[in-house]
């Protein structure tokens, strides 16, 4: 019997999602837990998985329609299954054979052309190859050329798995490959005049979501700071005996990044009082520790979280913050990974940046800034000395952490920083 695929809620409060990308074909079964489409949210891409086996029978959204949470996206059966009148059995499930309305919320018992026949783009190579609006726009952010790119979707379309496999396969160490400067699709727009000055690039979901949180962040959270300088020398040291010895045992690698947020992590089981978030009616206060990192990719800036940063070791730590990282940078993250968290850290340091404040990212009530670590002059036991110092600034929703409570966390953070040992207890 058919039954009708929903666009799920993937995201907690999301009205709307980006149907970008369908990963089957129509009258090719998958099976329980397969990837059956993409969905792009205000965060991050999303794999929509299969809750049981089965197949489509009619696809009713199109690849890059904006779809209502709820809504009406394909007609599925079981594997094998087929049927003779899809509009008859869409109009016995009380599906309307009608256009698709403009935001896609509306079925339509016509298959979409998207997914009929791909969209085309013009390669470089001089001929025309089928691509997806999704994965056009991963292709340009990596100046990508798709003719680079062989098709396994249906019909020998490219998807998304086709430019990463490129992508991984060109960044490889020892390869030599680079991708070519892609055609433009869409020239730039021009001046009264007709002079090429200037390119509109529209706005993507994240990149809206991100202007719209962090407006209402800066208008709505009362911000205070405070700024603080750590001394890293033992913190650099003790992360290079680290380092060596995981060279001799094949073990993983720790990052500055990794020791800092264990630290950060560390400060909050002494001063709990900073694991907190506002709510509506109440100081909504954590048991664990779960801090988000701010992440740089070509689709804008993702916060994946680090569970339980505190108790786990510095080890799990450092490989699960290396795998959320890649796959924030692939859009592979679950909405869950993105999701939740009292704290963020946003380090600009491997960029030089010397010191810097950040904009808190709601519901999170405070983001430590990190800049670089940089050797300066600085008085020791009363005489001019060399070492190598970090400057953070800590942004505080002073609803609810008192200045005193973030003077106190800064003081213990600094300790831990520069008395790094205590990172790993």
């Amino acid at each position: 019997m058919p039954t009708l695929l929903r666009m799920p809620a993937i995201a907690a409060g999301a009205e709307t999602a980006v149907l970008s990308e369908w990963q089957v074909q129509e009258g090719v079964p998958f099976n329980k837990s397969d990837a059956i489409a993409t969905v792009e949210t205000d965060k991050a891409m999303v794999d929509m998985e299969a809750e049981d086996a089965g197949v489509i029978l009619r696809f009713l959204v199109g690849s890059g329609e904006q779809v209502e949470v709820g809504a009406v996206i394909a007609l599925s059966g079981t594997p094998g299954e087929a049927v003779d009148d899809i509009e008859a059995a869409l109009r016995e499930l009380g599906v309307q054979a009608a256009s698709p309305s403009s935001n896609g919320s509306q079925p339509s018992s016509e298959k979409p052309n998207s997914s009929d026949a791909p969209t085309t783009v013009l390669s470089t190579h001089g001929g025309r190859v089928f691509a997806t609006p999704l994965v056009r726009r991963l292709a340009r952010d990596a100046d990508l050329d798709l003719g680079a790119v062989s098709g396994t979707g249906p019909n020998g379309r490219i998807v998304r798995r086709d430019v990463e496999a490129l992508l991984t396969q060109t960044s490889a160490p020892g390869t030599d490959a680079t991708p070519a400067e892609p055609a433009e699709a869409h020239p730039p727009a021009t001046d009264d005049n007709g002079d090429r000055g200037f390119r509109d690039v529209p706005h993507t979901r994240i990149r809206a979501a991100i202007a719209a949180r962090l407006t209402g962040s800066k208008r709505d959270t009362p911000h205070f700071y405070l700024r603080g300088t750590c001394r890293v020398d033992s913190l650099q040291k003790m992360r290079a005996e680290l380092n060596a010895a995981a060279e001799n045992t094949d073990g993983p690698k720790v990052s500055v990044n990794d020791l800092i947020i264990k630290a950060a992590a560390r400060a909050h089981t002494i001063v709990p009082a900073m694991n907190v978030v506002w709510t509506q009616d109440a100081v909504r206060r954590f048991d664990a520790v779960d801090i988000a990192v701010a992440v740089a990719t070509n689709r804008g800036l993702l916060t994946p979280v680090v569970r339980d940063a505190a108790r786990r070791s510095l080890s799990a730590v450092s490989a699960d913050m290396s795998e959320l990282a890649e796959r924030a940078r692939l859009g592979t993250l679950a909405q869950r990974e993105i999701e939740g968290g009292s704290f963020c850290i946003s380090n600009l340091g491997m960029y030089g940046t010397e010191e810097f404040s950040a904009i808190i990212n709601p519901p999170q009530s405070a983001i430590l800034a990190v800049g670089a670590a940089l050797s300066e002059p600085v008085v020791q036991d009363g005489e001019l000395a060399v070492a190598t110092v970090m400057r953070v600034t800590l942004s505080v929703d002073h609803r609810p952490i008192d200045g005193s409570i973030a003077a106190e966390w800064m003081r213990t953070f600094v300790g831990i920083v520069e008395s790094p040992l205590q990172i790993l207890l």
